[in-house]
Parts: structure tokens; C-alpha cells; sequence
């Protein structure tokens, strides 16, 4: 009895490491401000709050309060009505900030 269970702690063993090494990337999801779904963090843009300005992050990895939304027209439109960006960074944004989103999204879908 003893033996078998040595030997079934020795292939469990061995499927945690085989599963180790075979781990893949873990993917980075985040939540639009606008629809509040879940998406890839590469699939989204993201808006940053860096001491007092809000700028638009291109590269996702700039320090501060950062709020993502999904590469879409409709939704950045959605967003701008909500004002879903003053409240995920807790700030007045200005309208430049979306009229700039529409046309990073216009370029992308043209």
C-alpha cells in the first residue's frame, strides 16, 4: 500500500512539472470604461491621468491612473456622453481627449 502511494505522489509530481514548463503566457484582460466587458488589454486604448493631465497612452505602459476602452468609434461615443473617462480617473477630462481617441480610431479603421 505504501509503495502505491509513492508511486502516485511520483506521478503527480511529475505532471506538476510537465505542466509547469508548459505554461503558457498569461493574457492581460481589462474592463472597457464604457460597456464594462471585459477584453484584451492589446485590444484596447488606454487613457492615462499623470499628475494633472490626461493624455492617451499608445504604449500602456506610462505611470499613473489609467482607464482602457475599447477601439471603437460607437463606444468612444458612448463613453464621451457618460463621461466615463472623468469618473475612471476621477478628474474634469476635456473633450480633446475623445475628439483624439476618434481620430486614433479613424485611422485604424480607415
Amino acid at each position: 500500500m505504501l509503495k502505491k502511494m509513492t508511486m502516485m505522489s511520483n506521478l503527480s509530481d511529475k505532471i506538476n512539472s510537465l505542466s509547469e514548463t508548459n505554461k503558457k503566457r498569461e493574457i492581460r484582460v481589462r474592463k472597457c470604461v464604457a460597456t464594462n466587458q471585459r477584453h484584451q488589454k492589446a485590444d484596447l486604448l488606454r487613457v492615462v491621468r499623470v499628475d494633472k493631465n490626461v493624455i492617451i497612452d499608445p504604449t500602456g505602459t506610462r505611470e499613473g491612473r489609467g482607464a482602457y476602452i475599447t477601439a471603437d468609434a460607437e463606444i468612444i461615443k458612448k463613453a464621451k456622453k457618460k463621461n466615463a473617462f472623468a469618473r475612471a480617473l476621477r478628474m474634469k477630462v476635456d473633450e480633446k481627449i475623445y475628439d483624439e481617441l476618434l481620430e486614433r480610431v479613424g485611422e485604424v479603421n480607415d
